[in-house]
């Protein structure tokens, strides 16, 4: 280990080694719920390449409403939890992504643009 990085490992070994830091990691649910409630966004962010006609809306607007709800919540709390906000921001625009693609597809002429593109592609095979 290098010299520079020796005292900053031992204060980093030090704040970590304090009560409060232990408490806010350990005995709460302050750290830990938003870090797991983080797979709603990551879940929502993977699926936005995906065939949009696998999307429900009704789901989709459930989780805008949810994470509108919570953002609120989280900024209500005392302390405000800025990393529960964070991620339910993030899981608010990733539905919202997610809700203009079912929106395209079902309503505006998606679904018509996809299959008059497949035929297409099948009439371009078989030729």
């Amino acid at each position: 280990m290098s010299q520079a990085s020796g005292p900053v490992a031992n204060r980093f070994l030090q704040r970590l080694a304090k009560k409060e830091t232990r408490d806010y990691f350990m005995r709460n649910g302050h750290f830990w719920g938003p870090v797991v409630n983080w797979g709603l966004p990551l879940a929502a962010i993977s699926d936005i390449k995906k065939d949009p006609s696998m999307i429900s809306g009704n789901m989709t607007l459930a989780m805008v409403l949810y994470s509108g709800l919570f953002m609120r919540f989280a900024l209500a709390v005392k302390p405000v939890n800025y990393l529960l906000f964070a991620c339910h921001a993030t899981n608010s625009v990733a539905q919202l992504t997610q809700g203009y693609r079912f929106l395209e597809y079902n309503h505006f002429g998606g679904k018509e643009k996809a299959q008059e593109s497949k035929n297409a592609t099948e009439l371009a095979a078989s030729s």
